[in-house]
C-alpha cells in the first residue's frame, strides 16, 4: 500500500511539474479579439513579462501571422484603452539603435528599451 500511494504521489507531482512547464494555450491568448481597422488584437496578454526575443518567439508561435505589434500600432491599443492592458510597459517590434526596442507606456508616451528587460506582451495581426 505505501509503495501504491508513493507512486501516485509521483505521477500527481509530475503531472503538475509538466503542467506548469507547458506552452500556453494559444486560445487563451487569441480569446476574442478586438477589431480596430486592418488590426486584430489577442484579447489578453501572455501571462508573465518576457524579454524581447522571447516575446517576439511567442507572438509568433500563437499561430500565422501573430505577431508584436509595431510602435505604431501599440499606440493605437493606447489611444483606444483596449482592455486588459496593464498600466505599464508593452513590447514593439520596431528596433531602435544600439540594441534597442520601441515600448509603449500605457500611461501615455513611448520609449525604448533594452532586449535583456522583461515588459509586457500583446500579440496582433493584419487582416488584410
Amino acid at each position: 500500500m505505501k509503495y501504491i500511494s508513493t507512486l501516485i504521489l509521483f505521477i500527481l507531482l509530475s503531472f503538475i511539474s509538466n503542467a506548469q512547464n507547458s506552452k500556453i494555450n494559444p486560445l487563451l491568448i487569441i480569446g476574442k479579439t478586438i477589431k480596430i481597422g486592418n488590426l486584430e488584437i489577442a484579447q489578453n496578454d501572455f501571462p508573465k513579462e518576457m524579454n524581447w526575443l522571447d516575446a517576439k518567439k511567442a507572438s509568433e508561435s500563437l499561430s500565422k501571422g501573430w505577431r508584436l505589434p509595431s510602435k505604431d500600432e501599440l499606440y493605437i491599443l493606447y489611444k483606444n484603452k483596449i482592455d486588459n492592458i496593464k498600466q505599464n510597459k508593452y513590447w514593439s517590434n520596431s528596433e531602435g539603435k544600439y540594441g534597442y526596442v520601441w515600448i509603449q507606456y500605457f500611461d501615455g508616451g513611448q520609449g525604448s528599451d533594452s532586449k535583456d528587460n522583461l515588459n509586457y506582451v500583446r500579440a496582433v495581426r493584419s487582416l488584410y
